[in-house]
């Protein structure tokens, strides 16, 4: 237990499970939310969660997320719908070099994710046309839920815990001592964790803090379609997942001004998609349904920047699209950091001096 008065800023998939388990281990939360709880990035996430990194922090830190989603499926309205995750690519070129190598390097950490024979897979998924996949793999440990109902979920468990939540606040970050200042009055915490997606670079700015953090739109359609596996086409750079209204695909990367970015899809994006799944799946034959954009963020490494920036002012950002897949055992690692010091050496935000140069993705980063 501990005494701690802790601001989370965002309350998104990360920060409010950050805030739920900083609350249930005796710490005094306030939630400072400009819009409303999972109504950023995390409501237009593709709610996709896969145990199949080749690296070993990844992999344990999503082995610990997919244990939580199951424990919490079922709670309220969130489900955590298991399915396999299957990624091919159709050349035998360097991208087929490299799952075979990451594959071999899953396995040692415990992912259970192998080679597939690509004739095999037209036995195990009749639905999809494998032809021309030149080499596939499948992760067995995977599933999809909905993002807005999970963040809606922690919310209630936070507040359960005692945790205060306010929402349509914008807020200020100043620090010597760690303070967050509304409408011109601030409150003064023993720690303020920014989990502001997007805009955590600013805040950070604002307060003194150069992170090198960089905004992306990335773009996704639904519409109906046969049931599927999570699939990850790796050659042409998009994703399908098993969605409760049919089917969910995304693509359409690209770099986006945070004051002036478009949450609409491209028409060409969502024709691509739909003409990538026309190709892919047997007898699919739809129309997109909704379309959107939302806002990702990248680093100059891929990894995220979880842990402690100075004295009471902790981040958690850079997710590179998969806050989703990693928000149960990230807001675990925030509560660690915050209440026993203990962090991520990988993801430490200080790695950095916060004038590194950031690229953007071209298509939906896939860290494996």
């Amino acid at each position: 237990m501990t005494d701690r008065r802790v601001a989370v800023v965002g309350a998104g998939a990360v920060g409010i499970t950050a805030a739920h388990d900083l609350a249930a281990r005796g710490a005094d939360v306030t939630v400072f939310e400009r819009e409303s709880v999972g109504a950023g990035s995390t409501a237009r996430a593709a709610g996709i969660a896969y145990h199949a990194h080749a690296e070993d922090v990844d992999a344990a830190v999503t082995g610990r997320a997919i244990e939580r989603f199951r424990a919490l499926s079922g709670a309220g309205s969130f489900r955590f719908a298991e399915t396999p995750y299957l990624w091919f690519v159709t050349e035998a070129d360097a991208t087929a070099d490299a799952l075979r190598e990451q594959v071999e390097r899953m396995a040692h950490h415990g992912c259970d994710a192998a080679l597939v024979d690509p004739a095999a897979l037209r036995t195990r998924f009749p639905q999809l046309r494998v032809e021309d996949i030149h080499l596939a793999a499948v992760a067995e440990t995977a599933g999809v839920g909905d993002p807005a109902a999970y963040a809606d979920l922690l919310a209630k468990k936070a507040r359960g815990e005692g945790a205060t939540i306010r929402e349509g606040e914008t807020v200020r970050l100043r620090t010597d001592p760690a303070r967050v200042v509304v409408d011109g009055e601030a409150t003064r915490f023993d720690d303020v964790v920014v989990a502001a997606g997007a805009h955590t670079g600013r805040l950070l700015a604002d307060a003194g803090f150069a992170v090198p953090v960089e905004p992306y739109r990335a773009q996704a359609v639904r519409t109906a379609g046969p049931a599927v596996p999570i699939f990850y086409d790796a050659t042409e750079r998009y994703y399908v997942r098993p969605d409760q209204r049919g089917l969910l695909a995304g693509d359409g990367a690209g770099p986006a001004a945070l004051d002036d970015w478009d949450e609409t899809a491209d028409d060409e994006t969502v024709a691509d998609l739909m003409a990538a799944m026309e190709r892919r799946l047997v007898n699919f034959d739809a129309s997109a349904s909704e379309s959107w954009a939302g806002l990702c963020t990248a680093t100059p490494d891929r990894n995220p920047l979880v842990g402690r920036l100075a004295d009471g002012v902790h981040v958690a950002t850079g997710w590179h699209g998969s806050g989703f897949m990693r928000a149960p055992a990230t807001g675990e690692a925030v509560a660690d950091a915050v209440l026993d010091g203990e962090e991520i050496p990988a993801f430490d935000p200080t790695r950095f001096d916060g004038d590194e140069s950031v690229s953007v993705p071209r298509g939906i980063d896939d860290r494996r």
